[in-house]
């Protein structure tokens, strides 16, 4: 069976691109001065029968737009399932684990205290047994897929892996894990930016994983935003390739972390009433939307962020009232801009200074009757002593944050509902 993706498409400007474009990670609309552009996978509607496979990148390999890449410039079926089944062994060879279906189970004493009746419940689903200890590494996966199947069918722009680009990512904690992870396990040098305030446990694993870490201080010159991003950006405009989890710097983001949305439906049997997804720029609970489209399922979506950013929420209001909140894309700039004050949140690891992927968020809330949800800061505390205490995970407040929405409109869900929370993001 042939890939169900056949492109890609701009959610602002309509711009297409042939499923065959390698190294496809931005709109070719976008420019320096104009980065308001984001490409969606375009589908064809197609029933959903994923394979046995315990990595989901051979699961569910049909809907991925990465085979379809693959099979377009011609790489064999057995070719491709060889370099997604190689890579695996490599990455588990590196942290000590490799892609599988992570756990999803109700959480019976955090059900309880918060009053759910039998019928209903809070499901976990367990991301930190995943690649790095996060959902992370499902968005990069797909992205250096793409970047081996290229290599492979001799479309890359370079000849050998002694000439390849590095790679580059902006990342505050468990995404730059995640890509250092990857990276090392191929020996592909990848130059990591990270905020002055980075923590130590972070730092200390990304030089056990020998990247190029490079601190980024805030600079006078600046526009409003992250420092990290744009010290990024430069060094991608350099010739770096971009290799992180922002679907505007590379699309292919949005293609590996829908994996996660369809092991909650499959494991769930599709009986979900509500998904709570934490959101700092996006892409997981964009791709998690995407991915029950793709399905026929529509639980309802809620996007939590924190009270000390949240520019997602102000995003969704202004939407609804300049003409809907599917289709802003076009809005952008009267919709979406970094959050002006300074971000603070137990929950650090979620507090992007603008929703980068909001598009496809916005989208997901929409379509299925969801909304925003901004935490208060005392709800992130409790979600985190919660999640620790009454579910046995060690997880961090930023892998625990979902939960914090659930517990800020617990008075709006009925008792026999059934909600999934994503547990991503091991305390380290």
């Amino acid at each position: 069976m042939s890939s169900v993706v056949t492109g890609l498409e701009c959610s602002v400007c309509g711009a297409r691109i042939s499923i065959s474009t390698p190294l496809s990670w931005r709109c070719p609309n976008a420019s320096t001065k104009d980065r308001h552009h984001v490409l969606r996978f375009v589908s064809d509607v197609r029933p959903f029968r994923p394979g046995a496979d315990e990595n989901p990148f051979l699961a569910y390999r049909h809907w991925l737009a990465v085979d379809a890449f693959g099979e377009s410039i011609g790489l064999t079926e057995d070719a491709r399932i060889r370099i997604t089944t190689d890579l695996n062994t490599a990455i588990a060879g590196v942290g000590g684990v490799g892609f599988h279906r992570t756990p999803l189970q109700r959480a019976d004493e955090l059900s309880d205290s918060l009053r759910f009746s039998a019928n209903g419940g809070i499901w976990v689903k367990d991301e930190t047994r995943n690649v790095a200890g996060s959902h992370k590494a499902r968005h990069l996966m797909t992205e250096m897929i793409h970047l081996l199947m290229a290599e492979e069918a001799g479309v890359a722009p370079w000849s050998s892996p002694a000439q390849r680009p590095p790679l580059a990512i902006a990342s505050c904690g468990n995404a730059a894990i995640a890509a250092s992870t990857i990276a090392a396990a191929v020996s592909w040098p990848i130059a990591v930016h990270v905020p002055v305030a980075a923590a130590h446990e972070v730092v200390s694993t990304l030089q056990s994983l020998n990247a190029d870490i490079r601190v980024c201080p805030r600079v006078d010159t600046d526009p409003a935003g992250d420092p990290c991003v744009y010290r990024f950006r430069e060094v991608v405009k350099s010739g770096a390739i971009p290799f992180g989890v922002q679907g505007t710097e590379n699309a292919w983001c949005l293609d590996g972390g829908r994996t996660i949305g369809w092991e909650i439906m499959e494991q769930m049997d599709n009986q979900v009433d509500r998904i709570f997804i934490q959101v700092g720029g996006g892409a997981f609970a964009s791709c998690v939307a995407s991915s029950m489209k793709s399905v026929g399922v529509h639980p309802k979506l809620h996007a939590v962020q924190t009270e000390g950013c949240a520019p997602l929420s102000r995003a969704w209001d202004l939407a609804l009232a300049s003409g809907g909140a599917r289709n802003a894309g076009p809005r952008w700039s009267s919709c979406m801009w970094p959050w002006e004050s300074e971000p603070h949140s137990l929950a650090d690891g979620i507090l992007d200074d603008e929703t980068y992927d909001w598009i496809g968020v916005l989208d997901g809330m929409a379509d299925t009757g969801g909304s925003p949800v901004v935490a208060a800061e005392m709800s992130v505390v409790a979600s985190h002593r919660m999640a620790n205490e009454l579910t046995g995970i060690h997880v961090s407040p930023t892998g625990s944050a979902g939960l914090a929405g659930l517990l800020e409109i617990r008075e709006n869900i009925d008792d026999d509902e059934r909600v999934v929370v994503v547990f991503s993001g091991i305390q380290r």
